[in-house]
Order: structure tokens, then sequence, then C-alpha cells
């Protein structure tokens, strides 16, 4: 029987918390966009708009948690 492995972008992007939740980062975050210049992008209040991280939504859980080799 072949080893389960995890999926290495998922791992990457999810965290699973002690409670057993999957957390994700806000979409674009991570793009350099939201360091931009202010005038061009509006740049801090994306930023702040965007912080922090969410749950996974309920729908897209189980296809996760199988993509983490859980």
């Amino acid at each position: 029987m072949p080893k389960m492995k995890p999926h290495r972008s998922a791992k990457k992007n999810i965290k699973v918390t002690s409670s057993g939740k999957l957390m994700r980062l806000r979409a674009g975050r991570k793009s350099g966009a939201a360091f931009a210049s202010a005038p061009t992008t509006g740049s801090r209040t994306k930023h702040n708009r965007l912080q922090g991280e969410v749950e996974v939504a309920k729908a897209d859980r189980k296809r996760m948690t199988r993509l983490l080799g859980r």
C-alpha cells in the first residue's frame, strides 16, 4: 500500500489549529500589489481589509482535509 502524502501546496497554505479547524489566508494577501504605492492600489486600505486568517468554508473542508492527508 502506498504512503499517504500531503499535497505540498496545500500543506504550505492551510494550517490546522489545535481544535482541528482549517485556517487559510484571505485571497490577495500574497501579491506584491498589497504593498504597492497607495495612489495606484489603495494599498494600506486593501492590506487592512484582507488582514488575518479565516476558516476554510464548510463546503471545502472535506476536500482540504483530504489534500492534507488527514
